[in-house]
């Protein structure tokens, strides 16, 4: 089955839409669990699979040093090897790569880096971040880019940019349009509104399934991310999905539904579980507190996860102080599922025409 979008309603900028993919439909907007090295940390496939996951991400980079995206494909791509029958996005591994800093130096033929796990020396170039994630057999491909820090200076960001765009025509090139997998553009810019239109104008001009937003939630105020997200998620085509990478709170989701973008990941809910901060309707909640050390209260009263149905505060806490394994696997069910119902509420409320409701509810309920 060929890639397919389809905007079935909108609400405001909020849109409501399907992707098709050859491994099943993904409702949108839609939050993506991260399995960096092909695994969800503390789930297993089949509780992914219990809590909504449509589609979880996996780490380009982290698999081709680890195991090798080769072995991966001789045993028969990443779905049957981490057991997970769902789409599968994988990321450039530009992100993880420029996240090396004085470990990486980039021109224009790509990206030299030292490996973080044995200090060897790789070349990530445009043509090969493609090879790997078909390799892996990922059924949506994002482009190889340079992902821009904040602060940058407008010079560095204006050839940065240009040099991304040229990677994506490469990128294009090794996986053409038309057949199953999709090959996601990724805007960049940094900061700046006019970089941002420029970089979106190239990349539709290349042509892609989908388009997203890259370069933020790099250390910049939740309002200049807001502000960017405005300002470029209309610069794309209405009838591809849009994604912003990389983000973020419950907070950042609801904003940038609210602007338009329909797919998201993040670490944050996973990485916080294993840290005993539990994501509420009523906030955050850090499971850690010595006054829930006799609370029979579950995490959420409004939650009806696995979690919340059958433990209590003092149990979690109890397991978090210890430091047992079961800590971590249950507060990330807690919180991915957390996320999964954030989600298919916008969706609701979308379809339903109500989603500013829906957004003032969310924050009602946080001050309360």
């Amino acid at each position: 089955m060929p890639f397919r979008f389809d905007l079935l309603q909108k609400d405001g900028a909020a849109r409501y839409g399907r992707i098709q993919t050859s491994r099943g439909a993904i409702e949108t907007p839609v939050f993506m669990p991260v399995g960096t090295q092909g695994t969800v940390k503390g789930m297993l496939p089949e509780a992914l699979d219990e809590i909504g996951a449509q589609i979880i991400l996996a780490n380009t980079y982290h698999l081709y040093l680890r195991p090798g995206h080769n072995l991966v494909k001789q045993l028969g791509g990443l779905h049957r090897f981490m057991n997970w029958s769902k789409p599968i996005l994988t990321d450039s591994g530009g992100f993880q790569v420029f996240s090396l800093g004085d470990l990486c130096k980039t021109d224009e033929e790509g990206t030299v880096f030292q490996s973080h796990l044995d200090g060897s020396r790789h070349q990530l170039t445009p043509e090969l971040s493609i090879e790997i994630q078909q390799a892996l057999g990922s059924d949506i491909v994002m482009v190889f880019d340079e992902c821009i820090p904040y602060p940058a200076e407008r010079d560095y960001v204006k050839a940065s940019t240009d040099r991304s765009a040229r990677w994506a025509a490469r990128c294009r090139k090794v996986l053409p349009a038309g057949g199953e997998t999709a090959l996601f553009g990724i805007v960049q810019g940094g900061m700046y509104e006019d970089l941002r239109q420029e970089s979106a104008e190239q990349l539709i001009d290349i042509g892609f399934e989908g388009y997203a937003l890259g370069g933020l939630s790099v250390g910049e105020k939740a309002d200049l991310m807001y502000q960017m997200m405005a300002y470029s998620l209309p610069l794309l085509p209405d009838d591809k999905p849009r994604y912003v990478m990389g983000v973020g709170t419950p907070e950042n989701l609801i904003e940038g539904v609210a602007r338009g973008c329909d797919m998201f990941d993040c670490v944050m809910p996973t990485r916080n579980a294993r840290n005993g901060l539990l994501f509420t309707s009523f906030g955050k909640l850090s499971i850690k507190q010595a006054r829930f050390r006799d609370d029979s209260q579950p995490i959420d009263p409004a939650c009806n996860c696995y979690v919340c149905r059958n433990y209590s505060r003092a149990y979690l806490r109890h397991l978090y102080q210890s430091n047992e394994i079961l800590s971590s696997v249950l507060n990330t069910h807690h919180n991915l599922y957390y996320y999964q119902q954030l989600m298919a509420g916008a969706r609701r409320a979308i379809a339903d025409g109500c989603f500013t409701a829906y957004r003032d509810e969310f924050y009602r309920a946080r001050q309360a």
